[in-house]
């Protein structure tokens, strides 16, 4: 089959929900991006032959967020567009859907992302409010509008909150940082070793901004319209281990070690991809940023959920013939510090191997090859977007670095793994 490359890519920055894109919706952000990959790559949006975007908090006015996204983008109409939405591997799953459509020869060339806006996911009214309001919305008569009121009580009005839904396994009752505790306590991480690690992605991140830039499209967000937001501000240059070590655990307040400091952010942005058949990279005279050489999805218990990526890894590797030690550059999202840390414990345990029949493709992964640039922690987790970015981020690193492979992977909301594994 053809070689699919990544002619290029670009994103937002990354912004801490409530901050500098507190106003933009995530189809804006998604418009940014598409209208801005357009515009660097010279392309003709008429050549594009389907737009793919992951999302997961899509938003109820933008039904089919990725259409709208291309309509607003500068995609002419007749290119089809639709969303994906496989939580954390959104942004992973818009380009495998794309990978697999190019090898079936359904089109050349595939404009993918991803885009979320944290910030905007909204509230619900309750069951019960939600009945009282249809109820007087029908009554045709005062004493019929007063008999739904008179159902009123002012504890109906306390709000679900979206992102906290999102954000909770329906299975297994657990939250994300729940089910990050677990593997704490299962692979013995201590907190010592969490805020450590979170540490570690701050001042990679922080020594990283300016080549993270490479990859950002500069935003001047409304409604003030008065400064260019070209970096992500989840960073912190002061972060230090003493500070680290004064956060209280947020879910597990009596025994737990996951922290607001060793968890990620909840972030709005927005990320894009242009994906080809190499014939058709040729054809358009394009240098690839790099290829897409295999992708794999494992699924897990849900309330072990974060070792999602140390089962997807050996399946990436054996679907690519690959090893661990073949590997150059590796992106592991870091939804928790305890998270990557317990799939790192695991992936080089040869029992793990041996019991999910992986030998041969697990080992030790190099920490100084490891989320080079920060992750999650720093740099935060617009869950439908971070897929793409890890792959636009780890192919400008190998592009930067003269590096021939990369793997990126992440653990998945509901009990799955991602990872894909990248080439120049």
């Amino acid at each position: 089959m053809e070689k699919i490359a990544i002619i290029d890519g670009v994103r937002t920055s990354f912004c801490k929900m409530g901050t500098y894109f507190n106003d933009l919706s995530a189809q804006e952000l998604g418009r940014i991006v598409t209208h801005e990959l357009i515009e660097r790559t010279e392309i003709d949006p008429k050549q594009v032959d389907e737009v793919i975007f992951g999302c997961v908090g899509q938003p109820a006015e933008a039904a089919n967020v990725a259409r709208v996204i291309a309509l607003l983008g500068g995609i002419p109409q007749h290119v089809p567009a639709f969303t994906v939405h496989r939580n954390c591997a959104s942004g992973i799953e818009s380009a495998a859907q794309a990978v697999m459509k190019l090898h079936l020869g359904e089109g050349k060339m595939f404009l993918v992302g991803g885009t979320e806006s944290m910030t905007n996911i909204p509230f619900f009214l309750t069951k019960k409010m939600q009945e009282i309001i249809g109820n007087l919305s029908r009554a045709k008569t005062i004493p019929a509008k007063l008999q739904a009121l008179s159902q009123f009580r002012p504890k109906y009005l306390s709000p679900k909150v979206g992102l906290m839904l999102g954000l909770t396994d329906p299975v297994c009752g657990l939250n994300m940082g729940q089910t990050a505790e677990v593997l704490a306590k299962e692979y013995g991480i201590t907190r010592r070793e969490q805020d450590e690690f979170a540490l570690i992605s701050h001042q990679r991140a922080i020594a990283a901004r300016q080549i993270l830039k490479e990859e950002i499209v500069p935003v001047i967000p409304a409604p003030k319209y008065k400064e260019a937001i070209d970096y992500d501000n989840g960073p912190r240059e002061g972060q230090s281990m003493e500070a680290l070590a004064k956060l209280k655990p947020v879910f597990d307040r009596r025994s737990g070690t996951v922290t607001a400091g060793n968890s990620s952010q909840i972030t709005d942005g927005a990320a894009a991809l242009l994906i080809a058949t190499e014939s058709k990279a040729r054809e358009l005279a394009r240098e690839p940023l790099g290829y897409i050489r295999a992708y794999a999805f494992a699924g897990v218990e849900p309330h072990r959920m974060g070792i999602g990526p140390a089962h997807a890894i050996p399946k990436v590797l054996k679907k690519a013939g690959m090893k661990m030690s073949d590997i150059q550059a590796f992106e592991i999202n870091e939804a928790f510090s305890a998270q990557v840390l317990a799939c790192l414990k695991a992936l080089e345990t040869p029992s793990f191997a041996d019991e999910f029949g992986y030998e041969g493709y697990t080992g030790t992964i190099d920490r100084n090859k490891l989320n080079v640039n920060g992750g999650a922690i720093a740099l935060g987790h617009p869950v439908g977007t971070t897929g793409t970015r890890l792959i636009l981020t780890t192919l400008k690193h190998m592009k930067r670095n003269n590096l021939n492979t990369g793997l990126v992977s992440l653990c998945v909301g509901g009990g799955q793994g991602a990872a894909m594994i990248l080439e120049r």
